[in-house]
């Protein structure tokens, strides 16, 4: 547990379970190929290349539009105006309820019971209350992703040391100057580290939503084709979105060592 790889090396080990992964579905399509060449399962890698270049860079003829592209911008407006309110409200409430006894006394318990419901068994009273538009699909983020980071900021306030806001009051500090300019930088690294591990979660509601009521997205796509067993898009969207939500993540995180550098001093690099 003492050895710990250098840069070079722990690039080369992070790469080679892909290249398993990788190898091993080339060997598995194979396969399938040689016993049925119609097998839509395990699709050759050079056939889903030529789909995703033609979804990429052919427009559609129907609509005219690149797929691809389209249903990116598509989810990526849902998803970052989601998590973009989610971000907000969690670091507003989560204050409040952290710092303010009345606010924890009111809201601390009814936040922790918001939090167990789980947002998929609301999606159908959502789509009632609020249509089949964009409202309805980001309020499916917000319910699932702001209650749990209203939860963590409120927790990261309490576990503060105590003397740093009595230490702020005696030198005249009002309620309000202890929020912002003690309690508020400090809970900064973590709302950033709360929201990378939400984007999973977050996806995954984008996703449900567009696959219920949607004319246009990455999960809309992928479940309008599945009735063909069109695997060869299917597996590059769901590669995608998975590279599309690393990329978020090593955003915010290279955003949170940026701004917040003290935060991450112990951090190896």
């Amino acid at each position: 547990m003492n050895i710990a790889p250098a840069r070079g090396s722990r690039m080369v080990l992070a790469a080679i379970p892909f290249f398993l992964i990788v190898v091993i579905y080339i060997m598995g399509s194979a396969e399938r190929r040689a016993a049925n060449p119609e097998d839509k399962l395990l699709p050759p890698i050079s056939e889903m290349a030529g789909t995703t270049k033609r979804l990429a860079t052919e427009p559609d003829r129907r609509s005219g539009d690149y797929v691809l592209w389209t249903d990116t911008a598509a989810s990526l407006q849902r998803l970052l105006l989601g998590l973009g309110i989610s971000t907000l409200i969690g670091l507003g409430f989560g204050l409040a309820v952290g710092l303010l006894p009345i606010a924890g006394a009111s809201f601390g318990t009814i936040v922790a019971v918001i939090s167990m419901i789980p947002p998929m068994a609301v999606l159908p009273i959502l789509f009632i209350v609020f249509g089949l538009g964009e409202l309805s699909k980001v309020m499916l983020i917000i319910i699932g992703v702001a209650p749990c980071l209203i939860r963590d900021m409120s927790i990261e306030v309490q576990n503060l040391p105590r003397e740093q806001m009595i230490k702020a009051q005696t030198l005249g500090a009002s309620t309000w100057q202890v929020a912002i300019r003690v309690v508020l930088p400090q809970i900064m690294p973590r709302l950033i580290k709360s929201v990378r591990l939400m984007l999973g979660p977050a996806f995954l509601f984008l996703i449900s939503a567009e696959a219920i009521a949607a004319d246009v997205g990455l999960g809309y796509r992928i479940f309008l084709v599945r009735r063909y067993l069109s695997m060869d898009v299917i597996l590059p969207y769901v590669a995608w979105i998975t590279l599309l939500a690393f990329i978020l993540d090593l955003l915010l995180g290279l955003f949170a060592r940026k701004t917040f550098p003290w935060a991450y001093v112990e951090e190896p690099r």
